[in-house]
């Protein structure tokens, strides 16, 4: 990933980093690896991902 800096405007480009780096999820990803999970908990949280993720594409899905 790059980000490309215009005029000198490092603010704006480092807005569009973290906007890019939180759709991508990495803060999540960093936050749930910061404490131990344990199994049970981490396959009933990729169960729950896993069903949002399936309703959200089967509404898109319906909306087009």
């Amino acid at each position: 990933m790059y980000i490309k800096v215009y005029e000198n405007d490092v603010e704006k480009a480092l807005k569009t980093l973290k906007r890019q780096l939180q759709k991508e999820g990495l803060f999540r990803d960093i936050k749930n690896r910061s404490f131990y999970e344990k199994p049970s908990v981490k396959k009933k949280r990729k169960q729950r991902d896993a069903r949002k993720k399936r309703l959200k594409a089967m509404r898109f899905k319906k909306a087009v």
